[in-house]
C-alpha cells in the first residue's frame, strides 16, 4: 500500500495537476483584468470582495488629493489574510490564492483592455458573468481570487456548507458605501454586477454536492483499502454475479463530494485497471460525512 502512494506515477500526477492549477490561475488573473477594464472600469462598477474594497480605497483616497492604485491596494488587503489562512489551510491552498491575486495586481499595470460596449446594462452581464467564471477557475485548482474568498473557503470548511450568500451581504455593504459618496446609480448596477458573479459561482462550483459511486471489481479488498486511506469515506461491498462474464463480482459503493470524482476515479484505476465505474449525482445525504479540508 505504501509503494502505491509512493509510486512514481502519482508523484508525477501530482506535479501535472499542480503545473495545470498554475495555468488556470494565469487564466483566472487574466479573465478577471480583462472584467476590469472591459466592462467595469467603462461603467464605474465596482467588484468584488478585497478587489473592490481596494477599487474604493482608491476612488476615497482620490477624492484627498493623493492617488493610492488598485493594484497596490489588492496586495496590502490580501497579504494579512494570506498569513492568516497560512497557518489554518494548506499551503498549495495559500501559494494559488496569493499566485493568483499576485498576477492580477500586476496585470492590472501592464495591460490596457478596451472597452467592448457602450451600454452599462450590458457591462452588467457581461461583466458579472466573468467575473464569476473568473473566481470559479481559481477555486476549480483548489485556490482562490483572495480577500473574502480565503476567509468564505475557511469558514465554510468550518460550517460544512457554502457561505455565498454572506460574502454577497459583504459586497453589499462595501456598495452602500460606494453609493453614499459616488452616486446610487452605479452602486445599484454593481449591486445587480455582484448578484450576477456570485449566482455563476454558486452554479459552477458545486464543492458541497455529493455523488455516489459504484465500483464493479473482482479485487474489492485492495479497492476498499486504498479508497479509505485516500478519502477516509465508507465503503458498501456488495457480492455480484456477471451474466455475460459467468464470474462472480462485487459491487463497492459509496458517496463522495463531487470535487473528489476524478481524484476517486485515478485512485481506483491505480489499484484495478479492469475495474467498472459508475457514479450519479444524490440530492440528498443524511448521516455523517468526512469532508476534506482545503487543500
Amino acid at each position: 500500500m505504501l509503494d502505491y502512494y509512493l509510486s512514481p506515477d502519482r508523484i508525477s500526477s501530482r506535479k501535472i495537476r499542480l503545473f495545470v492549477s498554475v495555468l488556470l490561475i494565469v487564466c483566472s488573473s487574466l479573465l478577471q483584468t480583462f472584467v476590469l477594464q472591459t466592462f467595469m472600469a467603462p461603467s464605474d462598477l465596482l467588484s468584488s470582495g478585497f478587489t473592490g474594497l481596494a477599487i474604493l480605497i482608491s476612488k476615497i483616497t482620490g477624492l484627498f488629493g493623493f492617488g493610492f492604485s488598485t493594484s497596490l491596494g489588492i496586495l496590502a488587503l490580501n497579504i494579512p489574510a494570506a498569513l492568516f489562512c497560512a497557518g489554518k489551510i494548506s499551503k498549495r491552498f495559500v501559494f494559488l490564492s496569493c499566485l493568483q491575486f499576485s498576477l492580477t495586481s500586476l496585470f492590472l499595470d501592464i495591460f490596457d483592455f478596451q472597452p467592448l460596449f457602450d451600454d452599462i446594462t450590458l457591462n452588467v452581464l457581461f461583466g458579472g458573468f466573468f467575473y464569476g467564471i473568473a473566481t470559479v477557475i481559481a477555486l476549480k485548482t483548489d485556490g482562490s481570487t483572495g480577500g473574502t474568498d480565503f476567509i468564505a473557503m475557511y469558514v465554510s470548511d468550518k460550517m460544512r456548507r457554502s457561505i455565498w450568500d454572506f460574502v454577497f451581504g459583504f459586497n453589499v455593504i462595501v456598495l452602500l458605501i460606494f453609493g453614499s459618496m459616488f452616486g446610487w446609480i452605479h452602486a445599484g448596477y454593481s449591486i445587480l454586477f455582484q448578484l450576477i458573479s456570485t449566482k455563476t459561482i454558486s452554479s459552477f462550483y458545486h464543492r458541497y454536492s455529493q455523488i455516489l459511486v459504484e465500483i464493479t471489481t473482482q479485487h474489492p479488498e485492495e479497492v476498499a483499502e486504498a479508497f479509505k486511506k485516500e478519502f477516509r469515506h465508507g465503503m458498501s461491498i456488495i457480492p455480484a454475479y456477471g451474466a455475460y462474464s459467468q464470474a462472480n463480482y462485487f459491487l463497492c459503493r459509496s458517496i463522495v463530494s463531487s470535487y473528489e470524482e476524478h481524484q476517486v476515479l485515478d485512485c481506483i484505476r491505480q489499484v484495478d485497471p479492469r475495474v467498472l465505474l459508475y457514479t450519479q449525482k444524490v440530492d440528498h445525504f443524511y448521516g455523517n460525512f468526512y469532508r476534506k479540508p482545503i487543500e
